[in-house]
């Protein structure tokens, strides 16, 4: 194959766009260099997969990655070729891959969907299932889905597989998964990176959206600041309240207000406003320390009915159980902390 790529490539080099071309043609063109992306991106992750069966990468000590990053990929695209060139539940979606049908993205966004489906499930799909995924998600990108919305309906999947495996858990509501690092950077600034569960996730996003909302200057001027810097001042704030709150009693445990989309046709997809689909159980078990705020929408997306703020647990039961434990008799959390739904 070296030959006829050297051929490609020389051929490609002395393509030029007509010094006066017109829209259409230009756009005919792109079209085409689309399909041409797409291809080198399928060849590329084939290529990457050969790699690693054969090893080369690591009889020079080198990992696979590293090798590819060597040879000019940036790390994001070396990864995602990795992943791709190695995954051996996309066989229908290379194929579409190498006619140029799909890009490298999207086919990235297939395997990683995959992924998550079978990451933490208690029972690992049968091959029929595995085809199944596959082709759900692959229909999704023929039909114009986006890289992110493919992801969005394999964690509906995965959400669905692992309420109907025994032991499933998707790793998105895996609290042993949970990670918070705090560090420095070279030039001593604090760094903080870490993976949460969807419920934490959703907790944390909605103290620091209440928070970071653009605020007027004092002349009326609009809020000098950007986005990120509003939700790193919205943390301080949130820092500075618990900081300041003191020891809390019982009856004044801070609660998740978790706001549930539930579409009426399809509640099996109902979603949170951060986090997206849970499964069930994550949901029940949400509800009984948490003020869960459900909306039923049509499938255009219109509120039918826009729900009550309700708590499972109420102020009288938390005190009981403080009186009674003077613990959390499940996980050992001191009484002002106790979660209701552990007991």
């Amino acid at each position: 194959m070296q030959g006829e790529l050297e051929t490609i490539l020389d051929a490609l080099i002395d393509c030029r766009f007509d010094d006066d071309p017109t829209g259409p043609d230009v756009f005919t063109d792109m079209r085409t260099l689309v399909t041409i992306r797409n291809v080198v991106d399928a060849l590329t992750a084939a290529g990457a997969g050969h790699l690693d069966r054969l090893g080369v990468a690591q009889r020079h000590g080198h990992k696979p990655i590293a090798l590819l990053i060597e040879m000019g990929y940036a790390p994001a695209v070396a990864a995602r070729m990795q992943r791709i060139g190695t995954s051996a539940v996309v066989e229908r979606t290379s194929k579409h891959a190498a006619d140029g049908a799909i890009s490298g993205e999207h086919v990235d966004a297939i395997v990683r969907g995959l992924n998550q489906i079978g990451l933490r499930a208690g029972e690992a799909p049968t091959a029929e299932t595995w085809a199944e995924f596959e082709g759900d998600l692959l229909a999704q990108v023929l039909s114009g889905a986006k890289p992110a919305e493919v992801m969005a309906r394999a964690h509906q999947l995965g959400d669905h597989h692992a309420d109907d495996a025994e032991g499933g858990r998707p790793a998105k509501e895996d609290r042993n998964l949970n990670a918070l690092d705090i560090g420095r950077t070279d030039d001593g600034r604090v760094a903080v990176s870490g993976s949460l569960d969807v419920v934490v996730g959703e907790k944390l996003a909605t103290a620091i959206e209440k928070l970071s909302a653009p605020v007027p200057q004092p002349d009326g001027s609009k809020d000098p600041r950007d986005a990120p810097r509003r939700r790193a001042d919205a943390l301080e704030m949130v820092l500075d309240m618990a900081a300041g709150a003191g020891e809390r009693s019982v009856t004044a445990l801070p609660s998740a207000l978790i706001n549930l989309s539930v579409p009426a046709d399809t509640p099996d997809k109902s979603a949170l406003a951060f986090g997206g689909s849970i499964t069930h159980s994550t949901l029940l078990e949400t509800s009984c320390d948490g003020v869960v705020v459900m909306t039923i929408v049509d499938g255009e997306r219109v509120p039918l009915d826009m729900g009550r703020s309700k708590r499972l647990f109420t102020a009288g039961q938390r005190r009981a159980l403080f009186e009674r434990d003077r613990c959390c008799i499940k996980c050992g959390a001191p009484a002002s902390r106790t979660q209701a739904h552990h007991i």
